[in-house]
């Protein structure tokens, strides 16, 4: 994009000094500048037509003035002082008497407080501007635009359509093309999100078609980058790639570290899916980087998770687990603050991925054992079923199943003679094998869980009766989690042939485990029986 002409900062026309000029004219000269990405002449004009219009007693221009460069602080990460700036426009307003002006400063209030996560706040800013101003339909625009966003952090997306629907409405009936045009991005975010991706494509490019005649460079990098998005979802890569690197030319020009971010990291993930792990490990740490360094945590998260998918495809798993547990951590901040994201869908979503790459890492233990090929699977279905019997919550039954699937991480410093040896193990090689709890822990002694599973691991050998290994635990002092992984790891070895044993059957291994119930609690061990009970009554049924 060319960008528009821009006479210096202290001059009009020819030669004429700033302070000669009216402040009307430096504050369209400042949105001009703004809109055609000069940032820093654009901070210049506004600050000068602030200036001009103190000295001129023009408390209009002033208080407008004042509210247009809070929104180019927000752009650039001065969020302090984007609200003092408006604050101060909104005095100015009400001082006057203005409702429209003052109405004006409390909507840029409000979308401050959205994306400082403060949802309350920001409802309360939205409904006292259409309070003071709701007659204006201009306003009563960008007021339902907002809501919309407000419904997005929710998740409630039907809703949200709905508000930037009739905010369209209102932009039309004022023939504002261009406000219609952010709430056309808007919307095809939404169907984005909603899976409406020829939606999604008709709104994405009308509104770049507006922001392209208007000029607004910020608001044709938003078009490109979710539109990007859509692309992606697609598997149009080409398309997605090309999108994202244009908006990422207009954000560098913008200097907006947080849209980069988002620019950067989904170059990432079409390199990730087109086979190109270096450039795509690349991109999204740089993703990662810009967010920190624009303390977007919604980014940072993101980030984190796209590129611990790529770890997990280059069969790095613990880097993969580590930057899951990054992303997990920060999209607990988000819960927290309400940011732009609808918090809950996206921790879902990030759990899914846990166990993706969990499964998988267990799924790699056992490929070094072909007797064992599918036990961690049916340990950690098995375990969860016993969980639930017991009543434990969702938390407890999480690090119950990913635990059960790398309860064996272990074994793989174990020799696989020893792993595969056809008879009876000598004392040596099971003191080996019993170090594998232990080795477990070694090898994820770097990563942080958000759930308690390294219990699990290092004690689903010890027995209620004190002769279990690695550290002859007794009783309670022994986690329900790891007893109940535990009991359901020895019946699946039973049922399972292995390298020195054929298979038991299914009334034999219960014979055993009712010999040898000593080493769990009573109350695991019946609530073990129940599962089992419930799954052959299901299997008849």
């Amino acid at each position: 994009m060319t960008a528009v002409a821009v006479p210096g900062a202290g001059q009009v026309g020819p030669q004429a000094p700033a302070r000669a000029r009216s402040a009307a004219d430096l504050l369209h000269e400042a949105r001009s500048c703004e809109r055609a990405a000069c940032i820093p002449e654009a901070i210049r004009c506004y600050e000068a037509a602030i200036s001009a219009a103190e000295r001129s007693g023009e408390k209009p221009i002033l208080a407008e003035a004042l509210r247009r460069l809070a929104v180019v602080m927000h752009h650039r990460n001065e969020s302090s002082r984007a609200r003092e700036l408006c604050k101060r426009s909104y005095k100015v307003a009400c001082d006057l008497q203005n409702d429209v002006l003052a109405a004006e400063a409390l909507n840029t209030l409000g979308g401050l407080a959205v994306r400082m996560g403060d949802v309350e706040d920001a409802r309360n800013h939205f409904r006292q501007a259409l309070e003071r101003g709701g007659h204006a339909g201009e306003l009563r625009a960008r007021v339902e635009l907002n809501l919309g966003v407000l419904a997005n952090i929710r998740g409630e997306l039907v809703d949200a359509v709905a508000h930037y629907e009739r905010s369209v409405e209102s932009y039309r009936a004022t023939n504002d093309e261009h406000g219609s045009a952010t709430a056309y991005v808007n919307l095809g975010i939404a169907h984005t999100d909603l899976r409406q991706y020829d939606w999604a494509d008709s709104y994405f490019s009308k509104s770049f078609e507006i922001a392209e005649r208007a000029g607004d460079a910020h608001l044709q990098g938003m078009c490109l980058v979710n539109h990007a998005e859509a692309h992606f979802l697609r598997e149009r890569y080409d398309a997605a790639r090309r999108m994202a690197e244009a908006a990422l030319a207009i954000f560098d020009q913008l200097d907006s570290r947080a849209d980069k971010s988002e620019a950067y990291k989904m170059i990432g993930m079409v390199y990730r899916e087109t086979g190109r792990p270096a450039l795509a490990e690349s991109r999204l740490r740089t993703a990662i980087e810009l967010a920190v360094s624009a303390g977007s945590v919604l980014n940072e998260a993101e980030a984190a998770r796209e590129l611990a998918r790529l770890m997990q495809a280059m069969g790095r798993n613990q880097d993969a687990l580590t930057l899951l547990n990054t992303a997990h951590r920060l999209f607990g901040r988000l819960d927290a603050r309400v940011d732009l994201v609808h918090v809950g869908g996206k921790v879902s979503e990030l759990e899914t991925t846990y166990f993706d790459v969990v499964r998988e890492w267990g799924q790699s233990i056992e490929s070094a054992d072909s007797y064992t090929f599918g036990h961690c699977e049916r340990v950690a279905q098995s375990a969860l079923a016993v969980a639930r019997g017991l009543v434990l919550d969702e938390t407890a039954q999480t690090a119950i199943r990913l635990g059960a699937y790398l309860h064996d991480l272990g074994k793989v410093r174990v020799p696989h003679e020893i792993l595969n040896k056809p008879g009876p193990l000598t004392r040596e090689e099971f003191e080996v094998v019993q170090m594998h709890p232990i080795w477990g822990l070694e090898l994820l002694a770097a990563v942080e869980f958000p759930w308690d599973l390294k219990p699990i691991i290092r004690w689903h050998h010890e027995r209620y009766d004190g002769t279990g290994y690695p550290d002859r635990l007794r009783g309670d002092e022994i986690p329900v989690a790891a007893q109940i992984v535990g009991i359901v790891d020895v019946f699946d070895a039973l049922t399972t042939a292995r390298s020195y044993r054929p298979a038991m059957t299914h009334e034999a291994a219960m014979q055993e485990i009712e010999r040898c119930k000593g080493w769990w609690s009573e109350a695991v061990y019946d609530a073990f029986r129940a599962s089992l009970a419930r799954q052959h009554a299901m299997e008849a049924a």
